[in-house]
């Protein structure tokens, strides 16, 4: 979310990434205007109230009574329309974002290795593990539905050696390594962004809402509605929710293993088959709170990414840096990277991570700020990127490190955790 003197002062900017990200210039105008009925019915009903510490005739008191409640009726409508166009104001664009309409105009800025060529005709990961007994999709679906698959035998223990060497990765980059939860309140989504609008919509939010409702500490029925989360960001940035933070521990980086969830309603129809888009698995992710500071979180978040780079090159997979355009960024983001690793038996690209800058966009509306070196307090400045996930790795070893008897050869990286060298 945006400061709101900041949209006054910079009405232009802020329509102008409205238009590079495809959202209605015209609601910056009307935000303004009801900025201004707002600004005006807080100076009336503070003036009535100043007028009725004033008073000592009590009918007088009554109608000045009167006249505070509807005008803080109508302060209240104003206020709940501001709230609902204030989250719709898009975060400003880092100045070297591709300008462009869609994904197509993303713009590749670095590519590792060489797309292995093969003596024999690829498989995909599919077929390889349905013959290695790794992976069962047909079971996956029978029991959980669309999109569901089973783990097996050594494809668990590639997973999990894929994570604990991701986890272990993090902690040797100064992130601070943590298990958060994946069942969280609505605030954690909506002050990450993770709700387009001010409440979780079903038909656009691509979240699970757990239906049972839950107990309070003395057995109240709660009140809070519960969600499932897609990555462990939003249970890592809310960590901080409402606190103040010292400057002496900022950048403060922390990295989180969870299982993710998505209910992938905005990709009906793609990649129905196999690991590539699936409702659940497992991911190691990074984020960092920075100082208010864009040039400081222009370069966190080169480390980051270089991060990504590193660990796809030790596990030997080809993949390419993309820096995406304006067209396909969303709402609060103000520079993102993906990383794509080569998948030769689907022959393509899949992306394998992201790593997002917000700036202060996530951070006010989770109210995080630090007390700066002049005593001022600011917003703190919120980067995530994805360390590894499981789905998508897991198709590029397979599919990159395939030998002809469709043996596997495990990266060496992995080896101390898989316990193997080859996976038959």
């Amino acid at each position: 979310m945006l400061d709101i003197k900041f949209i006054r002062d910079n009405e232009e900017a802020v329509k102008e990434a409205a238009h590079r990200k495809g959202v209605n210039q015209g609601l910056v105008d009307e935000l303004l205007k009801i900025d201004e009925s707002r600004r005006e019915l807080i100076q009336a009903t503070e003036a009535i109230r100043s007028e009725q510490k004033k008073i000592r005739d009590p009918k007088e008191g009554s109608v000045l009574k009167e006249k505070f409640k509807k005008e803080e009726e109508k302060l209240r409508l104003v206020e709940e329309k501001f709230r609902e166009l204030m989250v719709q104001m898009p975060n400003i664009i880092s100045s070297d974002t591709p300008v462009g309409k869609d994904e197509e105009d993303n713009k590749e800025v670095c590519r590792w290795g060489d797309l292995k060529e093969f003596s024999f005709k690829p498989k995909d990961h599919m077929e390889l593990a349905k013959k290695l007994d790794i992976l069962d999709f047909e079971r996956g679906v029978k029991v959980a539905g669309f999109r569901g698959y089973y783990l097996k035998n050594d494809g668990v223990l590639l997973a999990m050696g894929l994570m604990m060497y991701a986890v272990n990765k993090m902690v040797q980059k100064g992130f601070q390594p943590m298990i958060p939860p994946t069942l969280v309140k609505g605030d954690s989504l909506f002050g990450t962004g993770y709700f387009k609008g001010l409440e979780y919509d079903p038909e656009v939010d691509e979240i699970y809402q757990v239906a049972t409702s839950d107990k309070e500490a003395s057995g109240e029925a709660s009140k809070d509605k519960k969600f499932l989360v897609g990555t462990a960001e939003p249970s890592l940035l809310a960590y901080h929710s409402g606190e103040i933070l010292n400057l002496e521990n900022l950048p403060l980086k922390l990295s989180g293993y969870s299982q993710c969830y998505r209910s992938e309603i905005g990709s009906y129809g793609k990649d129905v088959k196999g690991l590539y888009r699936v409702h659940e698995f497992m991911k190691v992710e990074q984020v960092v709170f920075a100082p208010a500071d864009i040039n400081l979180a222009d370069k966190i978040q080169e480390e980051m990414i270089a991060i990504s780079g590193e660990m796809h090159e030790e596990l030997g997979l080809p993949y390419r840096r993309l820096l995406i355009c304006t067209g396909d960024l969303s709402l609060g983001k103000y520079r993102q990277y993906d990383t794509e690793a080569w998948l030769p038996g689907m022959k393509r690209w899949g992306e394998t991570g992201s790593a997002s800058s917000f700036l202060d966009w996530q951070s006010r509306r989770l109210n995080v700020r630090y007390t700066d070196e002049n005593g001022d307090k600011k917003f703190v400045y919120m980067l995530n990127n994805t360390a590894l996930p499981t789905p998508r790795v897991l198709i590029a070893i397979l599919e990159n490190n395939q030998n002809e008897d469709g043996t596997i050869t495990v990266p060496k990286v992995l080896v101390p955790y898989v316990g193997r060298e080859v996976i038959s």
